[in-house]
């Protein structure tokens, strides 16, 4: 999702308008877009009666965000920048037994999937409407099972290049909050980005690449639930990849062991 990190020029302290976000830290600057159209007045209605049910309350700890779902999840995952939650919602539906935490700053984008959520009777997915960064801050530490970051913002030009997501300060606050052996699963169909993501990956002792064929990236996950950027981009004859990093204990090592559970947490 193009809006998948926080983009707005404000240089206020951005917060949800049903999160309440309470952080010691200096808030970095957002960019990009928070709203597009004017939300048709069912969307509105559904908004204000559905989304502070599903928000994440972020002023104070908690020791496990599993507590957060009316039935205590197996495993928990976080999608960065949902769009309109079209993945989010089918990964949902497969994997009842998983909670999901989707953020996006795009309030059009809550709308859609707010939609989708009720239309699917989901009790396994919250919604965090503000920076996915005060979100990471917040989650205690190797409590995701993974986390899916989907056709984010390439940000091209070379002086914006800092805005892009995974940054070495992005990835160690990732290597906090996931637990060794969990996954980031990260799509693009922007080269130029999959190169610079893929090479500050590969800089940092907490996560690895595994691919051992080309078939490893060039190939979605199992059960791949395709996006709306993701046709976009096919219809472009631009050609997808699909990179999974795996977070390496403090050791730098990570091995399965026997009764170690399947990436999403089967």
């Amino acid at each position: 999702m193009r809006t998948c990190c926080a983009k707005t020029s404000s240089r206020k302290s951005v917060r949800g308008r049903f999160n309440k976000v309470s952080s010691p830290h200096h808030t970095p600057q957002l960019h990009g877009r928070r709203r597009g159209r004017k939300l048709h007045a069912p969307q509105a209605a559904r908004l204000a009666a559905a989304l502070p049910s599903l928000s994440l309350n972020t002023s104070s700890p908690i020791p496990d965000p599993r507590s957060l779902f009316p039935e205590k999840p197996h495993a928990l995952w976080l999608e960065i920048g949902f769009g309109g939650g079209e993945h989010l919602v089918a990964e949902a539906k497969a994997h009842p037994h998983i909670g999901y935490i989707g953020c996006e700053i795009f309030l059009n984008g809550i709308a859609k999937a707010l939609s989708l959520i009720d239309e699917s009777r989901l009790g396994n997915v919250r919604l965090f409407h503000a920076d996915a960064r005060l979100l990471i801050e917040w989650l205690p530490p190797g409590c995701l099972h993974g986390v899916y970051l989907l056709y984010a913002d390439p940000w091209p030009k070379r002086r914006h290049q800092d805005r892009r997501f995974l940054s070495p300060s992005m990835l160690a606050a990732l290597a906090r909050v996931l637990r060794p052996g969990a996954e980031i699963r990260f799509a693009t169909d922007i080269d130029a980005l999959a190169g610079w993501t893929l090479a500050h990956v590969l800089r940092t002792p907490s996560f690895s690449w595994e691919a051992e064929a080309a078939g490893d990236w060039q190939e979605p996950w199992p059960g791949w639930s395709s996006t709306r950027y993701e046709a976009k981009a096919l219809a472009a004859s631009r050609k997808p990849v699909y990179l999974t990093f795996r977070r390496r204990d403090d050791h730098g090592v990570w091995k399965r062991s026997p009764d170690e559970p399947k990436a999403l947490g089967e």
